[in-house]
């Protein structure tokens, strides 16, 4: 009996103390409540003795990342500016960025097509618009006949080899430079394409015989067109063109002497020295100076071809008797007095090489 009633009574205490342990545990495990924290005192610097502040920053390694801005990349100028290794040997192979190139291409494709396209579409028109309303310029009297030697052999092959060689680098340069602005959309990448490789092959292979036709023909022909007193008096009434007034002139008007020496002289002598820094990249040439010379070729190209229409012009369907006299090197006694009367008075006096050639088709009452 008493051992039953003691084993009851460890049993309930055991429970019990099972109930009782948590809530202790939860009771001491609870924030005891206090009272507000005071305020914390200001933060003050640590006091620095004078010699100690002195001191300079200890030096770090070589390569230390410790260093502020260590991973800061160059700037592209610098990169630019700054030769860098390269492997391949030749000139400007270390330069990584040439911003000249950039330059070369807003020029190219801007202010250089959109003004010479102007100059190469607004000459035409108005030789045209010209030529409706004034029409062609004729002989006012009657041919004689008697023909004069206008042009030997020589000067005429000279001229027709850079003429011709002309109009084949006008039509591939004019095709290359303005191509893709008009050719491209109407022909399509693939059509586009194959006259582009043609037009620079062509171009390339003909610009050395226009070189070589422009020394020759300026020789043949520079003594003819040295300035004369005269010419001003044709430069002050523009030949007469638009009057209609006689205006005496030697071999070449003044006209044909200004297109001589500004267009076959001045601008044919650039187009070809720009034209063979292009043509020969091989004379260590930079690339800068290659950019500035592809811009001068094709800005004097437009040039020279919107000049080269006024010349043209006159000597085909502008003048009566002009493109016979260089096809066939004679000109009738009334083309010479009309139009070269000093010169024709020069060959008259037996004081020209040129001479009178005979008689082509008698004029009535001859």
């Amino acid at each position: 009996m008493t051992s039953t009633i003691a084993t009851q009574f460890w049993r309930t205490l055991g429970a019990a103390l099972l109930f009782a342990l948590p809530l202790l545990n939860a009771s001491a495990q609870a924030p005891a409540a206090s009272p507000p924290a005071a305020p914390a005192p200001a933060a003050t610097a640590p006091v620095v003795a004078p010699l100690e502040a002195a001191k300079p920053a200890p030096e770090l390694a070589p390569g230390s990342t410790a260093k502020p801005g260590w991973n800061v990349p160059p700037k592209w100028a610098d990169v630019e500016q700054k030769a860098q290794y390269a492997s391949v040997a030749g000139r400007e192979t270390n330069v990584l960025i040439e911003d000249a190139g950039r330059e070369w291409r807003v020029l190219r494709n801007g202010p250089l097509t959109f003004y010479g396209g102007i100059a190469i579409l607004v000459v035409p028109a108005m030789l045209f618009l010209f030529f409706v309303t004034k029409g062609q310029i004729k002989l006012q009297g009657q041919p004689t006949g008697r023909l004069i030697e206008r042009f030997n052999s020589a000067e005429r092959v000279a001229h027709w080899t850079m003429a011709l060689s002309f109009v084949a680098l006008a039509l591939t340069g004019l095709a290359l430079l303005f191509g893709k602005y008009v050719l491209l959309p109407l022909l399509g990448a693939g059509a586009f394409s194959g006259i582009a490789d043609a037009a620079k092959v062509i171009h390339n292979f003909v610009g050395p015989l226009f070189m070589f036709s422009l020394v020759v023909f300026i020789v043949l022909y520079i003594r003819d067109n040295i300035w004369r007193a005269y010419d001003m008096a044709w430069i002050g009434k523009f030949g007469g063109i638009l009057s209609g007034e006689h205006v005496p002139s030697g071999r070449f008007n003044a006209g044909e002497k200004v297109w001589f020496w500004i267009g076959v002289v001045f601008l044919g002598i650039v187009i070809s020295v720009s034209g063979a820094i292009l043509l020969f990249p091989n004379w260590n040439t930079s690339r800068e100076i290659m950019g500035g010379a592809n811009l001068v070729h094709a800005a004097v190209g437009c040039l020279f071809i919107a000049m080269s229409f006024a010349h043209i012009y006159l000597g085909t369907v502008g003048m009566a008797g002009a493109y016979k006299a260089m096809r066939e090197g004679t000109v009738d006694e009334e083309w010479a007095k009309e139009h070269h009367e000093i010169w024709y008075d020069e060959v008259k006096a037996g004081k020209r090489d040129q001479k009178m050639v005979g008689v082509a088709h008698p004029a009535a009452g001859d």
